[in-house]
């Protein structure tokens, strides 16, 4: 009985947090949130053999790989239409964040989940590593390729680098 409220309070503290990253990384609310239902369901039927403190890691990767799954699938691609719909206007507050959420879903899935764990979720490349089970080094390197592919589609200027090796100022 003690398992079960121990459960129960994770998944009320932790579950909005996780529905925040898992829509960052899919773009919709009803899908993130039968990501973390998935998440917590399978949460909840390892509970006996899960480390506590290893509870957000697990759950993230099962959220990260739930995502990457889905955005695999041909029935999660685009519905075109021949008119759009109406939606409200977005104030000039939420507008960056609308853009950076916009373009965040152009970004492939995986590069998509190590910049939402690395900067939305603030975890080090070694902790993304291990929610992803990918090596560090594809962690950075999607990191990398994932921020300049950020960068184009909100057409800011790519980073700058600092002086070349050898050179005199």
């Amino acid at each position: 009985m003690a398992d079960r409220w121990e459960f129960s309070q994770v998944a009320q503290d932790r579950a909005v947090i996780w529905r925040r990253e898992a829509f960052l990384m899919c773009g919709d609310w009803a899908l993130a949130e039968d990501l973390v239902q998935t998440a917590l369901l399978r949460l909840y039927t390892r509970w006996q053999r899960i480390d506590t403190d290893g509870v957000d890691a697990y759950a993230r990767r099962v959220i990260a790989r739930l995502a990457i799954d889905k955005s695999r699938r041909p029935y999660r691609r685009a519905e075109l239409r021949h008119e759009l719909p109406d939606t409200p206007a977005a104030s000039a507050e939420h507008a960056d964040a609308l853009d950076v959420r916009t373009a965040l879903q152009q970004v492939p899935p995986r590069q998509r989940a190590v910049l939402v764990l690395r900067y939305f979720s603030d975890l080090t490349s070694t902790e993304v590593a291990k929610v992803l089970r990918i090596s560090e080094g594809t962690v950075r390197s999607q990191t990398a390729r994932g921020l300049t592919a950020l960068r184009q589609l909100l057409g800011e200027p790519a980073a700058a680098t600092g002086p070349a090796e050898g050179s005199t100022q």
